[in-house]
């Protein structure tokens, strides 16, 4: 009777291990006939069979040695475009002196030192010439009034307050900007920029200038930008020209009570065997512009920055990247807010245009097919 059960249990478990594997290939069988299923199937193989490194993979050794001989090569393009950037460096110091004169102009009308001629001042804008061609009676009847009012207009010193607006007008630095800054940044006269000299490692200096104020003894704050021209050797195909890699600013000689850049706060503590409670005053740090000025230094010892020091650290080369290309060569488009529309209308533009591209994509395959029935 032993016997019989062993062998009966053996043959029932043969019979349950059957089953399964009989439902198991009718459900595979039916998986297969879905043909949602056998498309995303296919749409995985031919992702996975396409791609450049299974194709490079397939390849026979002696195309693959030829292929590590390119990579030989444009590894030496890169180092030779970063010495063409070098170049370019040196260039932009050689026409930043031609510059300056004309910036250091612009910086005696802003401040009123010089007055400008009438020659230096003329200027015929689109709006003026409509005004002229509005008709010569209507301006005789207002010239009296104009002059009386010409008479009594205030006529202040320079450009106030030139620099803050253009603070004001961009959103990058108005967003830096605190309620308590505005009274400091009212006395910046002007935003200069030095290159790194010739033979010193590329770098270029922001110049901050202030005339005397109540909040601190500097009269030239500064901010200075380094930067890198050369491949990575790790990653030397990711070159893309010059970048910023650190950056170092100044120590802000505070007057007493006008450090803006920290604030005051008081904090009670309670002793513990006591129970007696105190008050105590610490400072901690501020939201300012002026912390512009203490930036977050790239880590120089191998180890990683967390997510948002990086951002601050590309935030703060951006900012840098912008006052020296765009801010301080056009300032007074700036501050008349003309540079900034130009900047919204390019970017209007070219969403525009992509639109319109993509409904001709859509034209041209009709034409295409009208023209040619074999396309």
């Amino acid at each position: 009777m032993a016997d019989n059960s062993f062998s009966d249990g053996v043959s029932s478990d043969s019979l349950e291990a059957a089953k399964n594997a009989s439902n198991t290939e009718k459900l595979t069988d039916q998986v297969m006939q879905n043909p949602q299923v056998l498309a995303a199937l296919q749409e995985r193989l031919d992702n996975v069979s396409h791609t450049p490194s299974s194709y490079i993979e397939t390849l026979p050794k002696a195309v693959k040695r030829r292929i590590n001989a390119l990579k030989q090569l444009q590894v030496k393009c890169a180092h030779i475009e970063a010495k063409f950037y070098e170049e370019v460096h040196d260039l932009e110091r050689k026409y930043a002196a031609l510059y300056q004169p004309l910036f250091d102009k612009r910086r005696e009308f802003i401040t009123g030192d010089v007055e400008p001629t009438d020659a230096e001042s003329e200027w015929h804008s689109e709006s003026e010439e409509e005004d002229k061609l509005a008709g010569d009676m209507k301006n005789k009847v207002v010239v009296a009034e104009k002059e009386a009012a010409t008479a009594e207009e205030p006529n202040p010193k320079g450009i106030p307050e030139f620099w803050f607006t253009i603070f004001r007008n961009v959103d990058m630095l108005s967003e830096l900007v605190q309620e308590y800054d505005e009274p400091i940044l009212k006395h910046l006269q002007d935003i200069k920029v030095k290159f790194s000299d010739p033979g010193q490692p590329m770098s270029f200096v922001l110049e901050f200038h202030f005339e005397p104020n109540d909040y601190f003894t500097n009269s030239v704050l500064t901010k200075t930008y380094k930067m890198k021209s050369e491949p990575d050797k790790a990653d030397p195909f990711s070159f893309e020209g010059p970048e910023i890699v650190d950056c170092d600013g100044c120590t802000i000689d505070w007057k007493k009570g006008k450090n803006v850049t920290v604030k005051t706060i008081k904090k009670k503590q309670k002793h513990k065997g006591r129970g007696t409670v105190r008050t105590i005053t610490k400072q901690v740090p501020n939201d300012s512009f002026f912390n512009f000025f203490s930036p977050l230094k790239a880590s120089g010892d191998g180890e990683s920055l967390d997510e948002d020091s990086e951002f601050t650290l590309a935030s703060d080369f951006e900012i840098g990247h912008f006052f020296r290309e765009r801010i301080v060569p056009r300032a007074v488009l700036y501050f008349t807010g003309e540079a900034i529309e130009d900047d919204d209308n390019f970017e209007e533009g070219e969403e525009g245009e992509e639109e319109e591209l993509e409904g001709d994509e859509e034209g041209d395959d009709e034409d295409d097919a009208e023209i040619n029935p074999k396309v």
